[in-house]
């Protein structure tokens, strides 16, 4: 190959994930070459397109601050949860900020990745019908997490005889078509509470959620602080990390208490006392509107038959609409035998060190294929640093015995769910990078890395692509909603300092490995 050929890199998706790790290759000398099916960039956020499963005027579930990239802050005037459409603009200039699509295949499906004798083959289809074989040195899988939508099996729901039919959550496109019609929504994830959220609030005439494990749901501004920067802190992440489980639950019970209260208290059903058990989300108005008697709530299905639903406590109701919010499952079509031999992807999971690498796939990187839970495009831009400075040379490639140690991992959580915490898994992939700062080095900022946001300009201080202004951004982040005022710790900071001190979590917590 030529030398510019053993530097290429096939990027497979150009949404936030394929973006991101297209600026930073780029940045250590690399040349990434976006494959898209779409005609632009965006992935789910280009509202509108086919392939994306985001209705007109949805809004973002994690804040501003958080739904951005380091190098573009959103403008001033932005909304505390901008809207969808702006999202995809964002990305669009994004995009052009860093010259992202001069080597771009639009409107092109990946057909088959293989390795071959110069590194990987890539097989793709145009818009034109006409497939073309290239080579580059390296590919990076980067095609989002919500393409396939996943419907559990359920007795007679291909019967189901409601005039409104039987949806997934990604074909929602709003309220419109469902006003005046009893919708049930199943699930209980942020996309199924906010989805009936929008229908009790845009004039269906009842709606019913059921779910086999119902939530915790927080207030979307507790405080009039956005809830992702309550809850993803660097502090919350080292709980979660490294203290006993009872010990995360509590605190994590404390402050849904202090903020958004009990389920009970609104007339909503809660899967079990233990937060860990039951899990969280959140939601501006939906238990409100349970309290309302707006949204009523069931258990599981045992079975529909004719319009009629059946639920596990013995109790039905006639519905005229089911909307199916239970999430994706993975879809990699493009794996060639090789990579699917070596990964094997089911439903949920991928045999991968550190949900990127495999030992027995070198040259190939996989970003943002898990299930997620908090602030994703900070964790999304940490992890394609990491893959960018492993691939330029920058930092060390993995040993393969830490590879295989940490595919073994993934085995072991095979089927069981499991959700990646942005305030865990972004840190050990900043870890990784080189580029998590210790905040006991930055007195002055101490605070807001400890308890403001977990924010992208926060991977920015140190390490290769630091920005001299990261410091100033990072306070301004954190006291963007009044968060962080000052820089003294409060007494509840305090004890939370204190509790990871004693567990010795502090002492050498930054080379600690990945999950």
């Amino acid at each position: 190959m030529t030398p510019t050929a053993r530097g290429r890199v096939a990027v497979l998706g150009a949404g936030p994930a394929g973006l991101a790790t297209a600026r930073f290759l780029r940045g250590v000398g690399l040349e990434p070459v976006l494959f898209e099916q779409s005609d632009g960039v965006g992935g789910q956020w280009r509202v509108g397109a086919p392939h994306s499963s985001m209705w007109p005027g949805m809004r973002t579930n994690t804040s501003r601050i958080n739904t951005a990239f380091s190098d573009l802050p959103h403008p001033p005037g932005t909304a505390a949860y901008p809207r969808a459409e702006q999202i995809g603009a964002y990305l669009a200039e994004y995009a052009n900020r860093f010259d992202l699509l001069r080597d771009a295949r639009l409107h092109t499906r990946v057909e088959e990745i293989e390795p071959n004798a110069h590194g990987w083959r890539v097989r793709s289809r145009g818009a034109d019908g006409l497939v073309r074989d290239e080579s580059f040195a390296r590919v990076v899988v980067a095609t989002g997490r919500h393409h396939r939508p996943f419907t559990p099996h359920i007795a007679g729901l291909e019967h189901f005889t409601g005039a409104g039919g039987v949806s997934h959550a990604a074909a929602y496109r709003g309220a419109q078509r469902f006003r005046g019609q009893r919708v049930l929504v199943v699930g209980h994830s942020i996309s199924a509470v906010e989805l009936a959220s929008d229908l009790a609030l845009q004039g269906a005439a009842q709606v019913t959620v059921a779910a086999r494990r119902h939530r915790y749901v927080l207030q979307r501004m507790p405080g009039g602080v956005p809830v992702d920067h309550c809850v993803y802190t660097r502090a919350a992440g080292m709980t979660w990390d490294t203290l006993p489980p009872d010990v995360t639950a509590a605190a994590l019970m404390a402050l849904i208490l202090r903020t958004s209260g009990h389920p009970h208290q609104f007339g909503a059903p809660v899967y079990s006392e233990n937060v860990l058990e039951a899990g969280f989300t959140h939601s501006p108005f939906y238990l409100t509107l349970v309290a309302e008697q707006r949204i009523s709530t069931r258990p599981w299905i045992t079975h529909v038959q004719d319009n009629t639903v059946h639920y596990t406590d013995g109790t039905s109701d006639p519905v005229d609409a089911i909307v199916i919010a239970t999430g994706f499952a993975l879809d990699l079509p493009f794996l060639g035998p090789t990579a699917r031999a070596a990964l094997p992807p089911d439903a949920a999971h991928l045999d991968l060190h550190a949900y990127t690498f495999h030992p027995d796939l070198p040259g190939l990187a996989i970003v943002g294929q898990y299930e997620h839970g908090g602030p994703f495009f900070p964790t999304l831009e940490n992890q394609a640093r990491w893959v960018a400075y492993t691939f330029g040379g920058i930092q060390p490639m993995p040993s393969a015995n830490a590879m295989r140690a940490g595919v073994a991992v993934a085995q072991a959580r095979r089927g069981a769910p499991h959700v990646v915490r942005s305030h865990v898994i972004a840190r050990a992939f900043a870890r990784a990078a080189g580029v998590e700062p210790n905040p006991d080095e930055w007195p002055r900022l101490s605070r807001a890395l400890w308890f403001g946001p977990l924010s992208p300009a926060s991977f920015r201080l140190v390490g290769p692509d630091a920005l001299p202004d990261a410091a100033a951004r990072i306070i301004a982040d954190a006291a963007a909603f009044d968060a962080i005022i000052g820089h003294t710790f409060h007494d509840g900071e305090l004890a939370q300092l204190r509790a990871l001190r004693d567990a010795g979590a502090l002492h050498g917590e930054y080379a600690a490995p990945l999950p």
